[in-house]
This record gives structure tokens, C-alpha cells and sequence, in this order.
């Protein structure tokens, strides 16, 4: 596995770093971390996504947390973004973080952060905290500015109790763009389409399944996916027993810890 995590002068060198801190669906299935991609450009570090288990990973991997500028959240699901409260509060009390940090994520993410910060821990939400940290929600289909980054969502269909999102980020030279969880919805062609590298979530082998993508029905609409790169996500058991397939169509298959740069 290549090495992971980038100095300030060796990020000022390269267009765009992907690294797979977690790839798993919501059950770990193959053994695999939840959700969660860091991007390292010569703007940042971002993290894309940020499951329940991803400080896990993240600390497994060797990665500084402290190190992140921003997280980008793809929609309001346990395995997408329950890392955070974990995240803030190891922050908080055990690394001491001082640099500012900043959550993005579709309407509703504020209010959903401060509810599960209060699950797990009881008045967390009104700490005093030693290090500044802000939500912004973007707008759907809006261009939003992130730390010199330009970061576009897309509504796509899967329930999640706000808004679930489609991302497309931009460093000005290189796309990664990425489905979240979803059923086929013909914005995926546009979300796709010129990136560098797209992945797409991809849960199951055969049928459909609510909510989410299955091999039967991605591979039918793999040409209409019009970006440098394809990779798939976010498989289940079954998936995971067919990813030559996916492979022999010439996609990526995602897994933890790979580093990928363009």
C-alpha cells in the first residue's frame, strides 16, 4: 500500500490524492470500514464522508485528523457521518485541536450533528469548545466554495430524513465526483460526466434494491457514465463475491486503505 498522508510542501506538488479510509456498506460487510475518502489537493485536506467507523480508520491508517480542513458530507446516515461527534470530541479532549474546522453538508446537517452528539454524549453539544468549528449546509444544485475548493450537490433517491446528495468537487484542475447512496437516477449522468474520477455506490449483484445500486442495474448504464475513471463502493456480501465482474468491465473496486492519485 502506498503511503498515506501528505506534508504541506509535497501536497503543493499534485493536482489531487484520493485516499479510501473506509469503503464498507453499513454493516462492514468484507470486513470494511464505513464510509469515508480523503482528498489532499495543494488547497487541503478533505475528508468525504465520515461513517461511524472512520475514526477508527483513520487513526489505523496512521492519518492526523488534525491535519483535515474540512469534511463534506454526502447525506445524514450513520455510516456516512457518524464519525463526527467522536471525531470532535477526541479533538476536543485528547489531540486538543486548536485550527478551525469546517462540516459541510445538505440542509438539515446541523441539526442532525447537535442530536447525535446529544445520544452519545449528553450535553456535548454545548461545549465550550477550545478549537472553532462551524456547519455549512449547502444548496442543492448551488456551487459553494469550500477552502478553495468548489463543491456541487445533487439530490439523488435515498431516504435519509434530509436531502441525499450526489457530490462533484473541484480543486479548479482535476473533478472527483461521487453518488452516495442511491437508486440509478439519470443525475448520475451529469455528476459523472468530465470527472476525473467517479465512484459509484455499487450495494448489491442482482435485482434492485431500495435505495441503492446493484451491479445488474449499474452495468447496464456504464457508457452513459462519462468520466476518466470509474470505481464502485459500498458493497454487500454479495457484491463483494462478484467484483470481478465489475473489473472485467474495466471499473475500479474500491478498497480500504487504497490511494489513488490524478
Amino acid at each position: 500500500m502506498a503511503c498515506i498522508g501528505l506534508g504541506a510542501a509535497e501536497r503543493g506538488r499534485l493536482i489531487m490524492r484520493m485516499t479510501i479510509i473506509g469503503s464498507g456498506d453499513a454493516f462492514g460487510s468484507g470486513g470494511r470500514f464505513h464510509t469515508c475518502f480523503m482528498l489532499e489537493t495543494a488547497r487541503g485536506v478533505l475528508l468525504v464522508d465520515c461513517g461511524a467507523s472512520a475514526p477508527v480508520a483513520l487513526k489505523g491508517w496512521g492519518i492526523d485528523f488534525g491535519k483535515v480542513d474540512a469534511i463534506v458530507i454526502s447525506h445524514l446516515h450513520g455510516d456516512h457521518f457518524g464519525g463526527l461527534p467522536f471525531l470532535l470530541l477526541d479533538a476536543q479532549f485528547l489531540t486538543r485541536r486548536i485550527r478551525p474546522l469546517l462540516v459541510v453538508g445538505p440542509p438539515g446537517t446541523r441539526a442532525r450533528l447537535d442530536a447525535a452528539l446529544e445520544v452519545f454524549f449528553p450535553r456535548s453539544s454545548t461545549n465550550k469548545w477550545r478549537f472553532g468549528w462551524e456547519v455549512v449546509e449547502i444548496e442543492l444544485g448551488r456551487p459553494t466554495d469550500v477552502l478553495g475548493h468548489l463543491v456541487t450537490s445533487t439530490e439523488v433517491m435515498h431516504f435519509s430524513g434530509a436531502p441525499s446528495t450526489a457530490l462533484r468537487i473541484s480543486d479548479g484542475e482535476r473533478t472527483f465526483a461521487y453518488s452516495g447512496d442511491t437508486e440509478w437516477v439519470e443525475a448520475l449522468v451529469s455528476v459523472a460526466d468530465g470527472a476525473d474520477l467517479f465512484i459509484v455506490e455499487c450495494s448489491g449483484h442482482a435485482g434492485r434494491l431500495t435505495g441503492h445500486m446493484t451491479w445488474e442495474v449499474l452495468k447496464r448504464r456504464l457508457a452513459d457514465l462519462r468520466a476518466t475513471r470509474l470505481m464502485i463502493t459500498h458493497m454487500n456480501a454479495a457484491m463483494l463475491a462478484h467484483v470481478d465482474e465489475a473489473r472485467d468491465a474495466g471499473l475500479l473496486v474500491a478498497a480500504d486503505g487504497d490511494v489513488l492519485e490524478f
